[in-house]
């Protein structure tokens, strides 16, 4: 249970305010359609991206075992994270 929680808490707070989020908010404000369309299609949409995240993991952490696989993930949001900065001093 302990595992569940925290792969919950860190997956809910990256998703806040993210471009996903947005973009199903601007739907559900925008589609004449009903309300749960637009849960049900974006919770099928992110649990399909999910997925797809899990296995491309497990396929990694099975070909890079004896890497430190937190250590890359944390170089990689740092890298990212340098990359978005970068882009916003340009005015991207």
């Amino acid at each position: 249970m302990a595992a569940f929680a925290t792969i919950f808490l860190s997956v809910f707070l990256a998703e806040l305010g993210d471009k996903t989020q947005l973009a199903t908010l601007l739907y559900s404000g925008t589609t004449p359609k009903s309300p749960r369309l637009v849960f049900f299609a974006a919770s099928s949409a992110l649990v399909a991206s999910t997925g797809i995240a899990v296995a491309v993991g497990q396929a990694a952490h099975a070909k890079l075992a004896q890497w430190p696989t937190k250590l890359i993930a944390g170089i990689a949001f740092i890298l990212i994270g340098a990359w978005m900065i970068v882009a916003h001093l340009r005015g991207a």
